[in-house]
């Protein structure tokens, strides 16, 4: 894709989510970052923040297949993957797809399901594929998954552990509005239901070509020394049991290079790592939770963010 054709794909999904979400132009931006960088999203906030709203609203956005799952104790690893069945009219066992056969998953509340199906989508998010009675199904592309939880109601809930946090590229908050973005969310709302008018704006083929070339981006070594340093730090904080994983440094790299080209830059600046750097990283860190430990992952990175050295130079392409 050429430049051109690629600020008018992205700025044509973030205008039509904005139809729908007020605000929330950072929050937007990080999950078309992701979307891009062909991670996964984790949206933790309480319950009516508009965090499915947010997922409808990029579904309709992209002109693919579309499936939520409302994570319950009950739900089956199948409920998820899909599953053999015997076909009497055919003789013969067929494989039934399950909802993770599309293009963009919400996966609602995905903290209430029991870890045996959590991590079912283990092997989806990380090799895009489905393995189901040794037979290997290879998923739609592109294919994102944006999961839920509520971080408050902990009682029923199966807390996901670090394997799985780590599959996510970023964990978000919606946060709550200020008085002026909910007076404007009362006019929106007031005439009808701005969801239900939304029309995709972006092919998939638009898609795969955006995943395709956000990589060209071009990262300063000293950029990639910047983010190394931050990484190794992470894991010598005197609160942090275990730090940020390479799988987290290639994540940082991926996300910082994806969010430079939505700002329609071909160039990554500082600006894009600390922007991006909690989001990806926070959720990554084990934390010492001992006696007068205070801090949370955002509280460690922000620190960092502020003590590990920033080189100073011409970020351009040479």
């Amino acid at each position: 894709m050429n430049p051109t054709t690629t600020i008018a794909a992205i700025e044509s999904i973030r205008s039509n989510i904005q139809k729908v979400i007020i605000g929330k132009e950072t929050v937007i931006d990080l999950i078309l970052t992701s979307l891009i960088a062909g991670g996964h999203i984790l949206l933790e906030d309480v319950p009516g923040t508009g965090k499915t709203v947010m997922a409808k609203s990029l579904a309709k956005s992209v002109s693919g297949a579309f499936s939520r799952i409302q994570f319950t104790p009950d739900l089956l690893p199948s409920d998820v993957t899909g599953l053999n069945y015997f076909n009497q009219k055919a003789g013969e066992f067929v494989f039934r797809e399950g909802p993770v056969f599309c293009n963009i998953l919400l996966a609602d509340e995905i903290n209430r399901a029991t870890p045996r199906t959590q991590s079912a989508l283990l092997e989806c998010m990380e090799e895009k594929q489905v393995t189901v009675d040794g037979v290997t199904h290879q998923l739609a592309q592109p294919f994102f998954v944006i999961a839920t939880q509520n971080p408050i109601e902990t009682s029923g809930t199966f807390p996901l552990p670090e394997a799985q946090l780590d599959r996510f590229l970023m964990q978000l908050s919606m946060g709550t509005p200020s008085k002026e973005e909910e007076l404007a969310l009362l006019e929106r709302f007031l005439a009808g239901q701005p969801l239900e008018t939304l029309s995709p704006v972006c092919t998939t083929e638009e898609l795969i070509g955006l995943q395709q070339a956000y990589p060209s981006v071009y990262v300063h070594p000293s950029l990639l020394s910047y983010i190394a340093d931050l990484v190794q730090a992470s894991r010598s904080h005197n609160q942090v049991v275990s730090g940020v994983s390479p799988r987290g440094t290639l994540a940082l790299l991926k996300a910082v290079q994806a969010y430079a080209m939505i700002q329609n830059r071909d160039y990554v600046i500082p600006e894009d790592i600390k922007t991006v750097a909690v989001p990806v990283m926070a959720h990554r860190l084990v934390i010492n939770r001992g006696y007068g430990s205070l801090s949370s992952g955002r509280q460690i990175i922000e620190s960092l963010l502020e003590t590990v050295p920033l080189p100073t130079e011409d970020w351009s392409r040479p």
